[in-house]
């Protein structure tokens, strides 16, 4: 396998839950929709993925490398924005770059500036002054600032406002279009995969469904959705 990621097989079982057998691979520079209900798989995938959870089996690659052997150089390329923010609230912004900074030897002081100035971040201030838009906002700047070449983004347009969520898909939209970058993002909501996902990949009840480009999911979605509920 070789490309963006390869998902093949990717399992992980708990006692009331079960992710079975998820494959699916990413296109270079498109936006994939990852779609499913709350509950259905979304955040176990991103975090077995990263190793944050011990997958029991199956193959993941990231730019044709197996995670376990080249964590270090994978994680230099990606960038990853979890559903929940994890930084200390009483924090400033420029303490928490201070630090992460040195985990990247690829950092560009010159694009981190360039993303304080487009997202209107102020290093001055918390993370508990922050609105939940501009938290998203914050580790996207994070993960631009190393030059990742992809984005994993769990829920990121979650409990937004209308205007901040426009905003985001915009920003996602543009980072595709102008820098290539390729991003994989899980949602729940359907009208910003219609706005922005070249694909879609379809999660329900711990399985991929469906996997396929947006035009084509979408001119067969009632078929898709009579056989998935039936």
């Amino acid at each position: 396998m070789s490309g963006v990621l390869q998902v093949q097989g990717l399992t992980k079982r708990y006692p009331a839950f079960a992710l079975e057998e998820v494959s699916f691979d990413l296109r270079p520079g498109a936006i994939t929709g990852f779609i499913g209900r709350n509950g259905a798989g979304k955040s176990t995938t991103f975090k077995s993925l990263l190793n944050l959870v011990h997958p029991d089996a199956g193959e993941v690659r990231f730019f044709g490398l197996e995670f376990a052997g080249h964590e270090r150089e994978i994680k230099s390329r990606i960038g990853y924005v979890p559903g929940e923010f994890v930084y200390y609230p009483r924090k400033k912004l420029g303490a928490i770059v201070d630090v992460t900074r040195h985990f990247y030897p690829n950092w560009d002081e010159e694009a981190y500036r360039r993303c304080l100035e487009r997202f209107s971040l102020e290093e001055g201030k918390t993370v508990s002054q922050l609105s939940a838009g501009m938290k998203v906002k914050f580790a996207l700047t994070l993960a631009l600032s190393h030059r990742a070449e992809l984005l994993l983004l769990d829920e990121p347009t979650s409990g937004l406002d209308p205007v901040s969520r426009e905003e985001l898909l915009e920003e996602f939209l543009r980072l595709s279009r102008e820098e290539g970058v390729t991003i994989l993002f899980s949602t729940h909501i359907t009208s910003d995969l219609e706005k922005i996902a070249d694909y879609i990949t379809y999660i329900h009840q711990g399985r991929v469904v469906l996997s396929d480009s947006k035009d084509a999911i979408l001119e067969h979605w009632n078929d898709l959705m009579a056989k998935v509920q039936g």
